[in-house]
C-alpha cells in the first residue's frame, strides 16, 4: 500500500477548502488509499488558515503548512514538495474543480507502474462544466504549441492536476517556477528526463464560490520562458538528466 501525498495550494479559499478536503478524504477512504493531505496556506487573509487548522485537528492526516513571502502558486507547490511524506505525489486545486474519483484513477495508474499520470479534460469521456470561453481558447492555443514543440501527443499540459511517483518528483528537482507556470514545468521536465506517463480522461467543475487566482494576462511570458527553458534542456543537455542517472 502506497502513501499518497496530496498537495493543495490555497489562497483565500475559506469557502471551498473544507468541502475539497472532505471529498478527497472520502474518495481515498472508500478506495482504501492511505493519504497525506498537505494544504499550503499561501498568505490567505480570509480565514483559510483557521479552517485548515480545524480540519487537521479532526484528521491527523491533514496538515497545514504556512507559506512565507514571496507568495505565489508555484512557491506554494514548491513548499509542499519540500514537506511531503508519500510514495506518490498529487497536485490538486483548492476550489473543488478536480474530481476525487479521478485522483483514485491517478493512484492506480502509478501503482501499476507509471512514473506519472496526467489527466486530460479534453477527451470524449471527460466531463467539463462551464469552462470559460476565453480561457478555453487560450488553453487550446497554448497546449497546441506545447504539443507541437515537444511532440507529446497530449493535449492538457497546462492543467495543474497531475500525479507523480516520488522518484519522478525527486528527478525533476530543482523546480524554479514561482507562479502558475509550474503547471508546465513539472510535466515537461518529467517527459524530457525520460519518465513514462499514462493519460486518463478527467472531469473539471467550475468553482461555485470565490474567485480564480490565475491572471491570464500575467502568465504569457512566464509560460513562454519555462517552455523555452525545458526545450533547451532537451536540445542542449541530452542525457544529462535522464531517469535514474546521477548527476556528478
Amino acid at each position: 500500500m502506497n502513501l499518497v501525498s496530496v498537495i493543495i495550494p490555497a489562497k483565500n479559499e475559506v469557502q471551498n477548502i473544507e468541502s475539497t478536503v472532505h471529498a478527497i478524504r472520502k474518495a481515498f477512504r472508500d478506495a482504501q488509499i492511505e493519504y497525506d493531505i498537505i494544504v499550503v496556506n499561501d498568505g490567505s487573509t480570509d480565514g483559510t488558515g483557521k479552517k485548515i487548522k480545524a480540519l487537521a485537528e479532526i484528521d491527523p492526516a491533514v496538515r497545514l503548512i504556512r507559506n512565507r513571502p514571496p507568495y505565489g502558486f508555484g512557491y506554494a507547490i514548491r513548499k509542499g514538495l519540500n514537506n511531503y511524506k508519500g510514495d506518490i505525489v498529487m497536485i490538486v486545486m483548492a476550489d473543488a474543480s478536480d474530481d476525487p474519483l479521478d485522483m483514485v484513477k491517478y493512484v492506480r495508474e502509478v501503482q501499476a507502474g507509471a512514473d506519472c499520470c496526467f489527466g486530460t479534460r479534453w477527451h470524449k469521456e471527460a466531463k467539463v462544466d462551464n469552462y470559460p470561453k476565453v480561457k478555453y481558447f487560450l488553453n487550446r492555443w497554448v497546449n497546441g504549441w506545447i504539443n507541437f514543440f515537444f511532440g507529446l501527443g497530449y493535449n492538457d499540459t497546462t492543467n495543474a492536476f497531475k500525479c507523480y511517483s516520488k522518484e519522478c518528483i525527486e528527478g525533476i528537482k530543482p523546480i524554479m517556477s514561482r507562479h502558475f507556470n509550474i503547471t508546465v514545468e513539472m510535466p515537461l521536465k518529467a517527459v524530457v528526463r525520460g519518465y513514462n506517463y499514462s493519460v486518463v480522461p478527467t472531469n473539471w467543475y467550475d468553482r461555485t464560490k470565490g474567485t480564480s487566482k490565475l491572471k491570464l494576462k500575467e502568465m504569457g511570458s512566464r509560460y513562454l520562458f519555462i517552455v523555452i527553458y525545458v526545450f533547451l534542456e532537451r536540445l542542449l543537455c541530452g542525457n544529462d538528466y535522464k531517469k535514474g542517472q546521477k548527476i556528478r
